[in-house]
């Protein structure tokens, strides 16, 4: 809601180029842009004169070409780019002229998008901060309004989920659907948001295998281009895999973010979501059908050392570690760390999302992963988060009984079968979908749970992945300079 009520009071609606004057870094807290590229923008974030003039100075003339610039105001922008911007301040003061700006400065994106929701009704000035702040308990921070933006909002997004035909339409669903499951748990307050899950499977099952076709200036779309992406855009970096970080967990975990300027995008993962051949995707450059072993993890290593070789970086120039310990030497140009945390949170978990919520709560208090990347920037390093898959709230619907046939997964919302197996017979009893062959190996056959339902013991509520659901394929991908 903040970045639909920031587009609104911008003068985007009336033009094709904008310029964003965003001196508080708003959009690293809110990413309003969102709502900005689901009209069609381009997202620029101005650097200097002479990379914009060859990026985009074209563009700029050209009529139609949308373009929304991020920019602060003491940086220099030529008399005759500005000239063809409309100019617009984002400020909390400047969108929210009838509050104290001092008394909003900490308010995260849930609490923007909560007084978005009543600020249009706050027709006295309250321009004093104990009169703001007692606004904000009193109207903004309560279970009512909670439960009423939820409910409007979770409408909203399933209406444009049943029209999302772009892969850029699924991140910002993603992202918005991971904030509203994130708040339905604070305010304690019952949102169902599984019939997006079931949308997204839809379009998986028909859209998922054309998406390597496309190139986003701003993100990897597939985890298979990551490497690539990091290359191509940072000179020395590190990527931290976050093991089931889904957008959910990354919304709790940036919280401990605060002191960090960071660019927010997403990525799919591979599908279906298992951590062997999706997290050796994403360190290899590869799809799974192209790997050595994509069921076991054992390679994962050397799948990452043969991508970085094949980028040009000599041995000694490549690291590999894990945990948050992990430390590189000088000589060390592209590095991968792989932290297990989360993973372990959703496979022990017994309290669904609100476990979740409260685990990930103490693991972003303990500031392990912003420490961790801090002490990397320090040392020069660009630094990329990121994860393999998500993670999704399910209910047992029974066991699976082995046939005997099948590849082992370690997956709970997916089973491989090789020839001869019962693949009616499984269908029928668990209700399962047969998962079409994009990027996979096509000696097996993949059959999925569908969402919300996973092979534990039945009616079991647990936290699981390996399906095909939008919470399990949609992941963080985060980018801090250094």
């Amino acid at each position: 809601m903040f970045g639909e009520y920031v587009f609104e009071k911008s003068s985007a609606q009336y033009t094709d180029k904008i310029l964003l004057l965003d001196d508080e870094n708003l959009n690293s807290r809110t990413n309003y842009t969102s709502a900005f590229s689901a009209r069609g923008f381009e997202i620029v974030r101005y650097t200097d004169d002479l990379t914009f003039r060859i990026k985009y100075e074209q563009k700029l003339k050209t009529s139609g070409e949308k373009l929304a610039v991020i920019a602060h105001t003491e940086q220099y922008i030529p008399y005759d780019v500005r000239c063809r911007l409309s100019v617009c301040t984002i400020s909390l003061e400047a969108l929210f002229p009838k509050l104290h700006p001092a008394a909003l400065k900490t308010m995260d994106k849930t609490g923007l998008d909560l007084l978005c929701a009543v600020y249009p009704n706050a027709f006295d000035p309250l321009r004093q901060k104990h009169e703001t702040e007692r606004f904000l308990q009193t109207r903004v921070y309560t279970g009512s309004n909670a439960a009423a933006y939820l409910k409007k909002t979770a409408c909203s997004l399933i209406e444009r989920t049943r029209t999302a035909a772009r892969y850029s339409e699924w991140f910002a669903i993603a992202e918005e659907k991971a904030q509203l499951d994130v708040m339905a748990v604070q305010y304690d307050v019952d949102a169902d948001t599984q019939e997006i899950n079931r949308l997204f499977q839809q379009y998986a099952l028909t859209q998922f295998g054309k998406l390597s076709q496309n190139i986003d200036k701003h993100s990897p779309v597939l985890v298979s281009r990551a490497m690539d992406y990091m290359h191509d855009h940072s000179n020395k970096f590190i990527v931290i895999v976050m093991d089931g970080m889904s957008e959910f967990d990354w919304r709790i975990l940036s919280g401990s973010f605060k002191n960090l300027a960071y660019e927010k995008a997403s990525v799919f993962a591979m599908l279906p979501s298992t951590t062997s051949f999706s997290r050796q995707c994403l360190l290899s450059g590869k799809y799974p059908g192209q790997l050595t072993d994509p069921w076991k993890q054992s390679r994962e290593k050397q799948e990452f050392i043969n991508c970085a070789k094949d980028l040009g970086y000599s041995d000694s120039q490549i690291g590999y570690e894990r945990g948050y310990d992990a430390q590189f030497g000088s000589f060390v140009q592209c590095g991968a760390v792989i932290i297990n945390d989360i993973d372990d949170i959703v496979h022990a978990q017994k309290q669904g999302r609100p476990g979740m919520f409260h685990d990930i709560t103490v693991l972003a208090n303990q500031k392990k992963l912003p420490e961790m990347t801090q002490r990397f920037l320090a040392s020069g390093y660009d630094v990329y988060i990121t994860a393999d898959h998500g993670n999704t709230a399910c209910t047992g619907i029974g066991k699976l009984m082995r046939t005997g046939v099948e590849v082992e997964t370690k997956s709970r919302r997916m089973i491989v079968l090789n020839d001869f197996a019962d693949k009616s017979g499984l269908i029928e009893r668990y209700g399962l979908t047969e998962y079409p062959k994009y990027y996979l190996s096509k000696e097996y056959d993949y059959l999925v749970c569908n969402a919300g339902e996973s092979f534990d013991p039945g009616g079991d509520a647990v936290m699981s992945h390996g399906g095909i659901t939008l919470d399990e394929a949609v992941v963080p991908f985060i980018k801090i300079k250094r």
